[in-house]
């Protein structure tokens, strides 16, 4: 029996351009965060500095740009896929709203310096909890409409969007264990190396469950239909899925290699990135190979254009990034340049590219009409890639001479470089030219605004599209036939729950002993736990973002020893919730920052860097000399760190420590105003640039009174 239907397209048009103003937004946060790093005088503010600007960046160009595009691809091709309209137009519009109320939310809150400090997941904890309930609303919404199909195969697409649903949302609630302490103010349930751990497994399975996996569904469904071809081969997408989701989730550690995390964890993030080549390519080739007889018209069409570059970006990053995880590479490439290059290879490349191609295919058909202008698409191809050439190549080059650079030592055995900030100027040229197609990119993303504003103007909006569609007839399971794998296609619920068994196992298998085999994260007498006001100044240290250009990971390297004193000890961070291992050195390291220099220089430096530091690219922070230090919140915290496990109420600490835990932030401000009065500086010992310069002088220095096991230096 025939069924008469229609297809939602207001939705997906709602996605659609929403999507493409999220995008600008965030390419024009990310362009200031760039110019930033030539013109230090571009941070005009305490909200607009590049510590708060940064996440704000990279959430808006993760959850509102990709998000929102994944969300119209996924609410455009699903309905087709399925010969269905979606679940339900209530839970669709609940999903639209809510989730840009989410982003509205990030966009306020983060450069108020409102942030739980973890890359990817800044976002505080009743934010988390908005976006759980949003992700349950879009997969009630998916797994209802596949419930109600009309088509009984699951196409390979919808494979990959249940898999990112369910390890999006294991990633998300794992990760985001916190206990707040406020409603804009949490810490991490997890501390040091276990959180750096469960960080980086989110961290790179939000990359590759948020930025990967939907995309790639999205490829399967919208380049076959581009180039009026189909999938290239139906037995090697099998072998992509199921490849890739398994061998994914245990990626993570990766990012975490020379550092204090257990030498196990840091081979099996090795072992699985370097396998990850096979299925990643495996999917790209699939992916090319579709257009094989239709390469001609990849000349005359701009959705195939941007399809191909976006296909061969992926890639391109899927092939360095297993590459970056070998430890040679890594002990080059890590906290350098490079790393920002390779991520927007995949950011603008691939989902920024495939994104547009998916744009430009929707518009024409959701109101009816011809693109407006196809020169003009062509040429906003053009302006993204050479943008993507600017802005990656001299990073590249930039990371390469930086780590050289830090690596360099005389004859005599003296580092040649002294000075980090040495290392910087020399590269700056390379800011320069990211900048530059940074502004190329936007430019052509603001060409295909004013061409998708044309073509609407031209058309009218198919808001509910016709459909039929032959109801779906129960088949026994004797009569099913055909490839054994369709078997689960056929089956969503059991697609779910295997793709969940798939991706639990890498986690299981490398955050639960971390966390249950104490010997992974050895104790060391000399570690303390900060002080009141040490702590407040570790806030504030977070909440400016300082992770975003500092790290606090000291790798077991000569030149390393050398520049910053002895590497990181994986019980040093135990007290850290959360850690500030960071990822990126666009300032020096930090962890044996303690006792280095005097407390006026910390002063003066966090007023001017320039006064100290003669072409530090840092931004000043007068606020801080402005801003009392709200020390209503101090008990509060102390009491969160005690939950936590952190001893305050042990000794040496009096009963109550909580209670009387101002009293001593009140006597160790004062000491440090009198270290200041020394230098000819009158200080106000209620402002917060006191509690940070007590944060900035404890670091590093519980580790001098210890006894420790030498271990080899790595060259």
């Amino acid at each position: 029996m025939i069924e008469r239907f229609q297809y939602d397209n207001r939705i997906v048009k709602n996605f659609m351009f929403i999507t493409v103003l999220w995008g600008i937004v965030g390419m024009l946060v990310g362009l200031i965060i760039a110019l930033q790093m030539v013109f230090p005088a571009l941070n005009f503010s305490e909200w607009t500095t590049f510590g708060r600007l940064r996440p704000l960046h990279t959430n808006a160009v993760i959850f509102a740009f990709v998000g929102n595009g994944i969300f119209a691809g996924v609410y455009y091709s699903l309905q087709r896929l399925l010969k269905a309209r979606m679940f339900s137009d209530f839970l669709s519009n609940l999903h639209f709203w809510g989730w840009q109320l989410i982003i509205v939310s990030a966009a306020l809150t983060l450069p108020l310096g409102f942030t739980t400090g973890k890359e990817y997941a800044e976002l505080e904890w009743p934010i988390d909890i908005a976006i759980t309930l949003m992700w349950v609303v879009f997969g009630i919404n998916m797994f209802g409409t596949i419930l109600k199909r009309r088509e009984r195969h699951m196409y390979v697409a919808i494979w990959f969007y249940i898999a990112t649903w369910v390890t999006v949302a294991m990633l998300h609630i794992v990760n985001s264990f916190e206990l707040p302490v406020s409603l804009f103010k949490s810490y991490s349930w997890y501390a040091g190396v276990q959180d750096a751990l469960v960080q980086w497994w989110y961290g790179h399975n939000a990359v590759a469950f948020f930025l990967t996996t939907p995309y790639l569904g999205l490829m399967y469904y919208f380049l076959p239909k581009a180039a009026n071809r189909p999938v290239y081969s139906y037995k090697l997408s099998i072998i992509h899925f199921w490849a890739l989701i398994f061998i994914y989730i245990w990626a993570g550690p990766h990012h975490l290699l020379y550092s204090a995390l257990p030498e196990w964890a840091q081979s099996l993030g090795v072992v699985f990135s370097v396998m990850l080549i096979a299925p990643s390519w495996g999917g790209m080739l699939n992916g090319l190979l579709t257009l094989r007889g239709a390469w001609d018209r990849v000349r005359e069409d701009p959705v195939l254009k941007f399809f191909v570059v976006a296909v061969t970006c992926y890639g391109m990053s899927t092939l360095e990034g297993p590459l970056l995880s070998v430890k040679f590479f890594n002990g080059i490439a890590h906290f350098t340049d490079w790393i920002i290059a390779h991520v927007h290879i995949g950011g603008i490349g691939w989902n920024g590219f495939m994104t547009f191609g998916l744009v430009y295919w929707l518009v024409p058909r959701l109101y009816n009409t011809k693109l407006y202008s196809t020169s003009l698409a062509n040429t906003h191809f053009w302006l993204g890639t050479l943008g993507i050439v600017f802005y990656a190549i001299p990073l590249y080059f930039a990371g390469f001479f930086q780590s050289m650079m830090w690596q360099q030592f005389t004859p005599d055995g003296y580092l040649v470089y002294k000075s980090f900030l040495d290392t910087l100027l020399e590269v700056k040229v390379a800011y320069y030219l990211r900048a530059l197609g940074g502004a190329i990119y936007l430019v052509g993303a603001l060409v295909m605004v004013y061409n998708v504003i044309k073509t609407v103007k031209a058309g009218r909006l198919v808001a509910n599209e016709d459909a039929e569609a032959p109801a779906m007839e129960k088949v026994s399971a004797e009569a099913e036939g055909g490839h054994w794998h369709r078997w689960i296609e056929r089956r969503p619920v059991q697609m779910l729950v295997l793709s969940l068994v798939v991706v639990g196992i890498g986690g299981l298998f490398e955050l639960v002993p971390t966390f249950l085999i104490k010997s992974n994260i050895p104790t060391i007498a000399s570690v303390k736990p900060y002080s009141p006001l040490e702590l407040q100044g570790r806030d504030i240290y977070v909440r400016e973002g300082c992770y975003t250009c500092h790290s606090q990971m000291i790798r077991p390297f000569r030149s390393e020893t050398a520049r910053y004193g002895e590497y990181a000890k994986a019980g040093e961070f135990v007290y850290d919730h959360p850690f500030q291992w960071g990822s990126k050195r666009t300032g020096p390291d930090l962890l044996r920052e303690g006792g280095r220099n005097p407390d006026s220089w910390h002063y003066y430096h966090m007023f001017d860097p320039r006064t100290t530091s003669n072409g530090s690219l840092m931004p000043p922070y007068p606020h801080l000399y402005e801003r009392v230090l709200d020390t209503t919140t101090t008990r509060a915290k102390i009491e969160a760190m005690i939950t936590l496990g952190v001893p305050y109420d042990e000794k040496p600490f009096p009963p109550d420590y909580p209670a009387v835990a101002n009293a001593d932030l009140r006597a160790q401000a004062e000491k440090i105003v009198a270290s200041l009065k020394k230098d000819k500086i009158e200080a106000n010992a209620d402002m917060e640039i006191i509690a940070l310069i007590a944060y900035l002088q404890r670091l590093g220095t519980d580790i001098k009174g210890a006894k420790q096991q030498p271990v080899a230096a790595k060259p």
